[in-house]
């Protein structure tokens, strides 16, 4: 059963893109989101002279993706005021400190080793981390009390605009190429379906998100000139950084990739124009469109 939360953001100048400070009712951590621009400001902020974990988020040079580097400090101040002259990437900084003095040195490291463990597994960025920083020794009780901070770390880092640490997809609702259709009132949950053309076949999950297309589904080697150019582009996009790859003409997924909608992940697999909704069918041989309107209000 999922239970709601309660999250203050306050808005330093009473702008979206300046600095925000955001927490969660009842919990003792603490978000600060700013512009590189800011950074100076910060020294204003006790919150921000603590130990704690930060985000660097921008775009990648190399790629043009969108960029994370996740770091550790005694001080995140005195840090940011280093990474201002050594990371050029970055145009805005996601710490989390906390509100009491509970949080050492051991603990942020550990939460750093972790970080960087959820940000690889969730592929979401180009993560510009060098090495995987190695995991820190906690008492059981510690190590339990990072791995709530985490929690509720990941819920904050969604709220302020990033889901750097959110997998894409959950492998638990697809076992053996079979989906568990979930209970219609859990409206959170999410729902496998499966796309057949000629010889392919992908299987997907569809979540609040969008469709995810998961890792191994084949697409078809060729695209017909209706297909639409964006269609193309984002195709040969994912061609150039691995997530398509070929195997003796074969095309196939090496990971799971989000789709905005139904017909763009029908369309870039089986490349021509489809109706996604009707074609991505459950384990019933229900489309989406078809229950989308059986839940309809």
């Amino acid at each position: 059963m999922s239970i709601g939360r309660t999250i203050r953001i306050y808005l330093d100048d009473g702008s979206i893109t300046g600095i925000r400070h955001a927490e969660i009712v009842n919990w003792t951590g603490q978000a600060i989101s700013a512009p590189r621009t800011q950074i100076k400001a910060l020294a204003e902020w006790p919150e921000s002279n603590k130990p704690g974990v930060y985000f660097l988020f921008g775009i990648d040079d190399a790629s043009g993706s969108q960029a994370l580097y996740i770091g550790e400090a005694e001080n995140v101040l005195e840090r940011l005021d280093q990474d201002l002259k050594g990371k050029d990437f970055w145009n805005e900084v996601v710490f989390f400190t906390s509100k009491d003095e509970n949080l050492t040195k051991s603990h942020v490291k550990y939460l750093e080793s972790r970080l960087v463990e959820l940000a690889k597994s969730a592929n979401r960025y180009v993560l510009l981390n060098g090495n995987s920083p190695q995991l820190s020794s906690l008492p059981r009780g510690d190590r339990d009390s990072m791995e709530e901070f985490i929690g509720n770390l990941r819920t904050l880092l969604g709220v302020i605009g990033h889901k750097a640490l959110e997998p894409v997809a959950s492998h638990e609702q697809v076992k053996e190429e079979k989906v568990l259709i979930p209970n219609p009132a859990e409206a959170n949950a999410s729902q496998g379906f499966t796309l057949s053309h000629k010889k392919l076949k992908a299987n997907a999950i569809v979540n609040n998100e969008g469709i995810v297309v998961l890792q191994g589904a084949e697409l078809s080697p060729k695209m017909t000139h209706s297909l639409a150019e964006g269609y193309k582009k984002l195709r040969q996009q994912l061609l150039d950084n691995g997530t398509i790859a070929e195997d003796n003409g074969r095309l196939f997924f090496t990971r799971d990739q989000l789709f905005t909608s139904p017909s763009q992940a029908a369309a870039i697999i089986v490349g021509y124009p489809i109706n996604g909704r009707t074609h991505w069918l459950n384990a019933q041989g229900l489309s989406i469109k078809d229950l989308e309107e059986q839940t309809a209000p």
